[in-house]
């Protein structure tokens, strides 16, 4: 049981080293659709099931080891510690910045500056969330970077915010 454990670890561990290389190499649509990736992940199909097989010949029992789980710890059974001290913020904002000067002809203005990136900041928004990521908040500013309240340093909350 426990080499068809280490030939899966194995291979995960290859397919991990893989995928990675193959996105940085060529994207997220053509990692999805490579050779090598499709490969190991029949692979570690196989080997899954060799685990399946191993654990239900020795111990008679019917694992399900394919399911796919998302949730909370408290919703796996691990359960919580409730001496542990509360976690901090995992949410942190990030920024993106732009120095515009006025259009080249007469009907462009910097007023409408703060709407292109309004349009664009919704497109980010939407990219990430699509990509798992969640988006407590975000803004479109000018002159200085949107405050977050409660999210980043504890310096820049010494300084009463300020970014």
């Amino acid at each position: 049981m426990h080499a068809a454990v280490d030939a899966l670890a194995a291979a995960l561990h290859e397919y991990v080293g893989t995928a990675v290389g193959v996105r940085a190499e060529f994207g997220a649509a053509e990692a999805d659709e490579d050779p090598r990736v499709l490969a190991l992940e029949a692979a570690i199909g196989a080997l899954n099931a060799g685990l399946y097989d191993a654990l239900h010949d020795s111990l008679g029992m019917h694992p399900d080891l394919s399911s796919l789980v998302w949730g909370a710890e408290e919703d796996l059974g691990t359960g919580a510690d409730a001496d542990a001290p509360p976690a901090p913020e995992v949410a942190e904002p990030f920024y993106l910045g732009f120095v515009v000067g006025p259009g080249r002809t007469p009907d462009t203005s910097l007023d409408a500056v703060i709407d292109f990136l309004d349009n664009a900041g919704e497109q980010v928004v939407a990219a990430l969330v699509e990509s798992g990521f969640d988006v407590p908040e975000w803004a479109a500013s000018r002159g200085e970077a949107a405050d977050f309240d409660g999210y980043g340093d504890a310096d820049d909350e010494a300084q009463g915010g300020a970014l």
